[in-house]
């Protein structure tokens, strides 16, 4: 997961409009109606005991995902979103590198939207599951 390319462009836009996302420096891959693919670094900023990256930080990363998806499928004439749920299953500790994550659709309907954010390590290795509404 080394060859990531960061699109510089949307990064700055979606740090600039949701300041948390700035704060966290999530870096964004590419972003479309179908899926958004982001990335955040591990930080010691970011850990709780033991130099593990928190889990508030990694639903934080999956949250902004979301809500930028959901932002991408809004219905004609609509401007805003907000999370209603959100669950999250932790599976392994991030003590170095980065969390990748990728948000996709799993319902797109007339006033909700369910997300099903993937978020695993550098080697691939499937850290945290989030499904939001």
């Amino acid at each position: 997961m080394n060859d990531v390319v960061i699109d510089q462009e949307l990064t700055a836009n979606l740090q600039s409009r949701m300041p948390l996302v700035g704060a966290l420096g999530i870096e964004f891959i590419s972003a479309a109606p179908t899926a958004v693919k982001a990335r955040m670094a591990w930080a010691p900023e970011r850990c709780t005991a033991a130099g593990i990256l928190h889990g508030g930080a990694i639903m934080a990363l999956a949250d902004s995902l979301g809500g930028f998806l959901a932002f991408l499928n809004l219905p004609e004439g609509a401007t805003a979103t907000s999370t209603i749920e959100s669950k999250t299953n932790f599976f392994r500790a991030v003590r170095d590198g980065y969390i990748h994550a990728t948000a996709t659709p799993l319902h797109t309907g007339r006033s909700t939207i369910v997300i099903d954010t993937e978020l695993t390590d550098d080697n691939g290795k499937r850290v945290a599951r989030v499904t939001q509404t």
